[in-house]
């Protein structure tokens, strides 16, 4: 228990009390503004000019910006994507409750299969269905995945990445080099993170550069109390 406590006591100091989330959440804030200002002036009357699922692109953007499905590629490429799936099933099938069970699980699909894992898009996918694209002119229909969708998505990632220039962040996400392993220990490799990723049941949300980093560190700091008298 006292572990659980520990581990719950260091996520909220990385988290509610860290001035980096301050600026991650005035980050989104601008971000946000930005992003619904540049897409009004070219969406379609019929069409939003901020689709709700880019509020959750933000977050992974400016909150957690190290994660994989936070990169430009999953953010513009998995928001695209599945409003563009969710369009077309909203087309094709025209019961509601099948047509959003659809959407979101090809969504899903789609995204794994290309690299563009973002969990935002299957809410992008889902808005697509809730349009309702049927009773919608079809030129509107078609532009939603791209304006405002992509747009939306392209605007954020630009906000965010000139966000984490100025304050000195990696993103697009780069894992850091690895701090040099003892003579003693194990040097974990590459090959030996990768091999324990396929062996586990489930998927995690962490690159394996970074993960193998976290484990270096984390024998660092065992031989060092380990030295200790």
């Amino acid at each position: 228990m006292r572990n659980i406590h520990n581990f719950s006591s260091l996520l909220k100091k990385k988290t509610l009390h860290s001035p980096l989330m301050i600026a991650a959440g005035l980050g989104a804030c601008l971000a946000i503004i930005v992003t619904m200002a540049v897409t009004g002036w070219v969406v379609p009357a019929a069409l939003p000019a901020l689709v709700a699922p880019i509020g959750a692109s933000s977050v992974l953007v400016f909150a957690i910006p190290a994660s994989p499905l936070a990169s430009p590629r999953a953010v513009i490429g998995g928001n695209t994507l599945s409003a563009l799936l969710g369009i077309m099933v909203g087309l094709l099938i025209t019961n509601p409750f099948l047509a959003a069970g659809v959407a979101v699980g090809l969504a899903i699909v789609a995204m794994a299969a290309t690299g563009t894992l973002h969990p935002p898009g299957g809410a992008a996918a889902l808005t697509a269905v809730l349009l309702h694209p049927q009773t919608l002119d079809l030129e509107a229909v078609l532009a939603f995945p791209f304006i405002p969708v992509c747009l939306n998505s392209a605007v954020l990632v630009g906000v965010g990445l000139l966000f984490h220039r100025i304050s000195g962040h990696s993103y697009p996400h780069k894992a850091a080099p690895l701090p040099p392993q003892p003579a003693t220990a194990l040097h974990i490799q590459r090959e030996d993170v990768l091999s324990a990723l396929e062996n586990a049941e489930d998927v995690f949300d962490i690159a394996v550069g970074d993960l193998e980093r976290l484990l270096v560190l984390a024998e660092q700091h065992a031989h060092a109390r380990q030295a200790l008298p």
